[in-house]
């Protein structure tokens, strides 16, 4: 994971009663505690394929969870 996305927290970040998919969770929560991601970085980091992730993004965009700025990916 790369660390520098990563902001030093201990906060806990709570997912959304809608978000039911485990890679939708993951997303989400990866998106809640880092500054943005594109696809690519969101791809290296979580290990997870395109094939998954754009759906994935798509879902969790039409949900207004996140949303997209300047080419990245951010929670709402």
């Amino acid at each position: 994971m790369n660390s520098r996305m990563i902001s030093q927290s201990t906060e806990r970040f709570d997912i959304p009663e809608q978000i039911a998919a485990a890679e939708s969770k993951l997303v989400y929560l990866f998106l809640s505690v880092s500054d943005g991601a594109t696809v690519d970085e969101l791809q290296a980091s979580l290990d997870i394929q395109q094939i998954t992730l754009l759906p994935v993004l798509d879902t969790l965009s039409e949900r207004g969870l996140v949303e997209r700025v300047d080419g990245q990916y951010v929670a709402a």
